[in-house]
């Protein structure tokens, strides 16, 4: 079945930058828009970003806007996100997600199809 891989998460100190990786596995991957969402403890998860199939469109929650780049890499099967300037409120167990759709971009975690088993960022001061 499909899977979805993250990886790159860890304890870092704010003001670092950290890079997660989600790799896609028995997907048609360029059928998917690519997403990423978020779960700090006791609170709702919550949109990231996301980047339509092609790569050519992007979305960023307004908390990230600046400060957060996501890309993918259609050969490879895998979606990125590169954090800059990292803060002690983005910790949070960030989830990659895929929406089967060439057409949107979309911020609701409902509109997803699939989603991995998260990856956490630990970010102190």
């Amino acid at each position: 079945q499909v899977q979805l891989v993250e990886s790159g998460g860890g304890p870092v100190q704010a003001g670092v930058s950290l890079r997660l990786s989600c790799v896609a596995f028995r997907l048609t991957f360029t059928a998917y828009t690519m997403g990423w969402f978020r779960q700090a403890p006791g609170k709702e998860r919550e949109f990231v970003s996301a980047i339509s199939s092609s790569g050519h469109i992007t979305r960023y929650a307004d908390s990230v806007k600046g400060r957060f780049t996501i890309s993918r890499d259609n050969a490879k099967n895998t979606v990125y996100l590169e954090m800059n300037s990292l803060k002690p409120e983005d910790t949070a167990v960030y989830y990659c997600a895929a929406d089967l759709t060439t057409s949107f971009v979309r911020n609701a975690p409902s509109s997803y199809d699939f989603w991995g088993q998260g990856t956490h960022v630990t970010v102190s001061t």
